[in-house]
């Protein structure tokens, strides 16, 4: 197999996921390069905001009982309270909640969602970076971007191995799929909509 064909099916449920929402994931990382938001702490406060709205609205599925039954460190690996300490630490008021969150999926559904809330610790590697530049840090400003417990690969690989190994029927796999697209798309609506309101620039 080669990577050029794009006919072949991937092998793994993880592999099919990241080929499916390449062009999502191109689109939202444009969009995040857009709006700069390494180049001044308002412009990073903004994008705080986007990752808060995001975590806030998947706390259900990270504390869902049978979703923990399947990744029993699930609660643990929730952001949500560490991108509130940020916004605290960034003097940025918490958002109201943004209509269109996604509301009781299935859990295969749910776990599509969760793999791109999980894959993108592996992007804040990077820009924790860039938030030191900052003058920001795991411990403060950018807790939500910081190493989680075991480290960011290991954890990864984990939830990898999980999701790789769960027997799907095929309305299962389509409903995997949907969720992980449907993750980047409403990340996109809500880091528009955290820049879309932010104070004006004096």
């Amino acid at each position: 197999m080669t990577a050029a064909d794009p006919t072949q099916r991937p092998s793994l449920r993880s592999q099919r996921l990241n080929q499916i929402t390449h062009e999502p994931h191109a689109k939202l990382d444009a969009l995040v390069k857009a709006h700069a938001p390494f180049e001044t702490q308002a412009n990073f406060a903004r994008f705080v905001v986007a990752q808060y709205l995001f975590q806030s609205e998947l706390v259900s599925l990270y504390n869902d009982p049978e979703l923990i039954a399947i990744v029993p460190d699930l609660a643990e690996r929730c952001r949500a309270e560490a991108a509130k300490a940020d916004l605290a630490d960034l003097d940025t008021p918490i958002p109201g909640p943004v209509a269109g969150a996604v509301q009781r999926p299935s859990k295969a559904e749910a776990l599509g969602w969760l793999f791109v809330s999980e894959g993108s610790k592996l992007g804040a590697a990077f820009l924790i970076k860039r938030a030191v530049g900052l003058g920001l840090s795991e411990s403060f400003g950018a807790r939500h971007l910081g190493e989680p417990a075991g480290g960011r690969a290991e954890g990864w690989k984990n939830f990898v191995r999980t999701l790789d190994g769960l027997a799907f029927s095929a309305e299962e796999e389509a409903a995997v799929d949907k969720g992980a697209i449907d993750a980047f798309n409403r990340f996109t609506v809500l880091l528009e909509q955290a820049y879309a309101t932010a104070p004006e620039m004096a």
